[in-house]
């Protein structure tokens, strides 16, 4: 397959724990965006942003650094700072749904002001050769949105546009604009990716048929639910591997072992696996079943023992 696969970036999710447990187990994932950095005016990188992009906790993988951000002194801060550790592209996020981003004229919120995203780019080219790439929204109230913007980014030498099929206020409810997506193929002659409810195989092969010029494809929320997904895509199959359960249970317990040792008390780190769990359980052929018992658990040996009973009755079934 010439395709390329990209795991999109999902805040609090895809850190280099979950992408190094990924690519060991199932591959698939051609690059890694890492989730963003966000920065709130003050010029300092946390450590948690710095332990995501180490070199050394990334081996063997294409990761890309992101920032969310509406400030050029903020872009070009993070723009040198990945650049100390060895990253030559910066991915800006205009794409993030949430209200506690976009009240800030951040994420989604900014594809409204052309403007103030010319202002930044302009900026940062003058006084950076970091190279950058955009992931965006259609918009935030509307898919009409993003056509004000592409003529903006096309001044600027943008590596490529990966645009969520979505606008903002949908937050992850509701369809994706397929039809504002080929708008923007149409009007633009930058380079674009796909993102948006890419699910499984079959949904995978409807998009490569809707939009045949397309070759590069992000995958986010379907990547957790089904962390077979990319291979599958890869290999052109629909059949799952026959020691599917064992590959999870290996992949499961990389994360939970990771995790335990990275998040302070096991409550942390019952909430941690329990947010995994709501992506995790349709893999499984009661989800509402599975996930009921994760959540019940309360303790380490009980979540140990639903872990368990989970993969033992799966197993029953097959």
């Amino acid at each position: 397959m010439n395709d390329t696969l990209l795991s999109s970036p999902l805040q609090g999710f895809t850190d280099f724990r979950f992408r190094n447990a990924f690519n060991n187990i199932f591959g698939g994932i051609d690059t890694f965006y890492a989730p963003y950095i966000r920065l709130n005016g003050n010029l300092a990188i946390k450590a948690s942003y710095e332990r995501d992009l180490l070199p050394e906790n990334n081996v063997g993988l294409e990761v890309i650094p992101q920032i969310i951000t509406n400030d050029a002194e903020e872009f070009l801060f993070v723009a040198k700072y990945v650049q100390q550790l060895g990253y030559k592209e910066l991915n800006w996020n205009l794409g993030c749904p949430y209200p506690m981003v976009t009240k800030c004229g951040m994420g989604s919120g900014l594809i409204s002001d052309p403007e103030r995203i010319d202002n930044i780019l302009n900026k940062v080219q003058e006084e950076s050769d970091i190279i950058v790439s955009m992931k965006m929204r259609l918009g935030y109230e509307n898919t009409e949105e993003i056509l004000q913007v592409l003529p903006i980014l096309e001044k600027y030498p943008i590596k490529n546009v990966a645009i969520h099929a979505r606008i903002g206020k949908q937050l992850y409810k509701g369809g994706v604009h397929l039809d504002a997506f080929q708008e923007c193929i149409n009007h633009t002659s930058l380079k674009l990716y796909y993102n948006g409810d890419i699910t499984s195989v079959t949904k995978f092969h409807e998009m490569q048929e809707r939009f045949p010029s397309i070759d590069h494809w992000m995958i986010g929320r379907g990547l957790i639910s089904d962390p077979f997904l990319p291979s599958m895509i890869k290999s052109n199959t629909t059949q799952y591997p026959k020691n599917k359960l064992e590959l999870f249970k290996e992949f499961h317990d990389t994360l939970f072992q990771n995790y335990s040792e990275s998040l302070s008390g096991s409550t942390h780190l019952l909430l941690k696996m329990y947010h995994l769990w709501e992506y995790f359980s349709v893999l499984f052929s009661n989800p509402h079943k599975a996930l009921k018992k994760i959540k019940k658990a309360g303790s380490i040996k009980n979540y140990q023992a639903a872990i368990k009973d989970i993969l033992d009755t799966e197993r029953d079934l097959q």
